[in-house]
């Protein structure tokens, strides 16, 4: 029985012809392992993972394999980008059997969800010190059926020591002099040879752009105690921006580079590198850059829905032949078939780049915003189910059976926020409230049903604090989407959803800054005071340009009747705001303090 070929992943449609046979992440797989007395193989990865492709190839389309795993187990497959919750508890797990943790994840679990060894990549063949996938197969098989004892002590320790390891919040967010410290931390992990931030005292490889590292490192209120953090993110900027990583031809950043001086990427393209690297360059000044990575967005990623895809692969058919990057690597592209997109619109992800295209757009070219407009509207249609709460993602509008995590519901409303500043449209800001509020419940902050209804059953929920990495964790964007409500006056719940949040990562992030940009800008944005800059009266006028050029939490440019509509929806920020005289009026605060309107654009300075 093919269970994958309806999938709304496209990672899950290519082993929909695999000759293992496959359940989708769910109850099903699970309660049919007890009721064979098998253990489970869940298989983790992305459409856009080159070894998770390897592994599909000698493996999962051999018949031989696939006959031992058909017979001693119940084999799962896991699109991480879909499941994004499946994947940190897994990966949580698979800590404790493996220091090298990536993508094919390979995970054995007893049938009530308990995990008892884990890996990555298995070859086909051995080569040691690494076992084949089949040698790894007999190996569990064994011990399940002569040693089970050991196997459900195993998978009982470690859950628990999982669940030990959650947190306990501090009692008071990071002051601005913890942050300005932390700030100087990341700082001086800079390769000042080839800028960037790599693993290690010898920068090793491989480096990523770590855009909310980036961010954190850019924000206005690290002048004073950190000078020079400003200074790192821009040449990290300049740095990709010149190198093999950036894509001259169609613009847009590769996910990574495999050296030290950014040369050799890995030939994957993200939605999520590249919305955090226009707004990396938004805040550099450099908007050239920040249209460039716009334009691939909505050049190479917007889908004829309106939704933004995924990523697109690496790989491509080149003569006939299977070619990693060598679409990308052509002078010539004019003849040649891309890489295939990963058509997936996840809901997060398109959040992420409509913040990023309505920014870009007010300062670039006003498609952008078109853009972003038209992504926030399909996103709306396909990924909302009839009940209001959110799904993950959807694939050619159908949408996905896996629930929206916080990330999703913080990610698209801050995009909604970002929208409505940009447009004047107050409709906007009040579907990104009315997301937040699904998750603000007297238990605490958590997605409507409080997440995967597996993981929850299993208790195999994520524990600890979730790193920033190539984008903003799930309660790093949820307390910016908060952060955002309360800087237009939508009330304190939202500031204090967004303290919640972190004081819960304080202590992790200030221990391990570099990996938590996300979190700390939101921390620096609770110990400063937000400067909002409001201007009322015509979207060209001189004063508005310059408006939108000013380094502000909050600028947003609205017409006289937009303003009293902001007003009456509860946004406070916009009360008793006009176009005096008739002419564009500026309104520059500082936490909700105006100095005197003005017209004069060398005012806002």
């Amino acid at each position: 029985m093919n269970r994958l070929a309806n999938a709304s992943s496209p990672y899950l449609r290519a082993h929909a012809d695999n000759p293992v046979a496959w359940f989708p992440w769910g109850a099903e797989a699970f309660a049919l392992a007890a009721e064979r007395d098998v253990p489970v193989m869940v298989s983790i990865g992305y459409s856009t993972c080159h070894w998770c492709h390897v592994m599909a190839r000698e493996s999962f389309q051999d018949a031989e394999t696939a006959a031992v795993l058909n017979e001693g187990f119940v084999s799962i497959k896991v699109d991480r980008e879909e499941h994004p919750d499946v994947d940190a508890a897994y990966l949580d797990a698979a800590s404790a059997f493996t220091p090298h943790l990536g993508w094919p994840l390979t995970v054995f679990a007893s049938p009530e969800g308990r995990v008892f060894y884990a890996g990555t990549y298995f070859p086909p063949t051995p080569r040691p010190p690494q076992p084949s996938f089949r040698q790894v197969l007999a190996a569990v098989r064994e011990a399940w059926t002569e040693r089970r004892g050991e196997v459900d002590a195993t998978g009982s320790s470690l859950r628990d020591a999982l669940a030990a390891a959650a947190t306990a919040p501090t009692d008071a967010p990071p002051s601005l002099d913890q942050l300005a410290a932390a700030a100087r931390t990341v700082a001086a992990r800079e390769d000042r040879e080839y800028f960037g931030f790599a693993a290690g005292p010898a920068f090793e490889t491989p480096k990523f752009p770590n855009t909310p590292a980036l961010r954190f490192l850019q924000h206005p209120a690290l002048a004073a105690g950190a000078p020079d953090a400003a200074d790192v993110a821009s040449r990290a900027l300049a740095a990709m921006v010149g190198s093999d990583l950036h894509d001259e031809v169609e613009g847009g950043f590769f996910r990574y580079a495999t050296r030290r001086d950014w040369s050799v990427p890995h030939y994957e393209r993200m939605l999520t590198d590249n919305a955090g690297l226009v707004e990396v360059a938004l805040a550099a000044g450099d908007e050239a850059t920040a249209t460039d990575a716009a334009r691939f967005l909505v050049d190479v990623l917007q889908l004829p829905s309106g939704g933004i895809a995924a990523a697109q692969d690496s790989e491509s058919i080149i003569d006939g032949q299977r070619s990693e990057g060598g679409y990308y690597r052509a002078t010539d592209r004019s003849g040649l078939q891309p890489p295939a997109l990963d058509a997936k619109v996840v809901t997060g992800w398109n959040g992420h780049a409509i913040a990023a295209l309505a920014a870009a757009g007010t300062r670039t070219d006003p498609r952008f915003v078109e853009a972003a407009q038209w992504a926030a509207d399909a996103v709306l249609e396909s990924n909302v189910a009839d009940d209001g709460t959110l799904r993950r993602a959807s694939l050619d509008e159908i949408r996905s059976a896996a629930p929206a995590t916080l990330e999703d519901y913080g990610g698209l409303a801050r995009g909604l926020l970002a929208l409505a500043r940009a447009t004047g449209e107050v409709a906007y800001a009040e579907r990104a409230r009315a997301l937040v509020d699904l998750c603000l419940g007297d238990d605490g902050i958590h997605p409507p049903g409080g997440g995967d209804p597996v993981l929850v059953a299993q208790g195999m929920q994520p524990h600890g604090v979730p790193s920033d990495g190539a984008s903003p964790s799930g309660p790093s964007v949820f307390a910016a989407a908060a952060l955002d409500l309360w800087r237009l006056g939508a009330g304190e719940r939202y500031r204090s959803a967004a303290e919640a949040l972190v004081r819960a990562a304080a202590d992790a992030a200030l221990a391990t800054p570099l990996a938590h940009g996300a979190i700390l800008e939101v921390a620096l944005g609770l110990a400063s005071a937000p400067r909002q800059v409001v201007v009322v009266g015509e979207a060209d006028a001189e004063i508005a340009d310059a408006a939108r050029r000013v380094a502000a939490d909050v600028v947003a440019v609205v017409s006289p009747a937009q303003a009293l509509a902001f007003a009456g929806a509860g946004f406070e920020l916009f009360e008793g705001k006009a176009a005096l005289g008739g002419e564009a009026t500026a309104y520059d605060c500082r936490a909700f303090t105006c100095a005197l309107p003005t017209s004069d654009p060398a005012a806002l300075v």
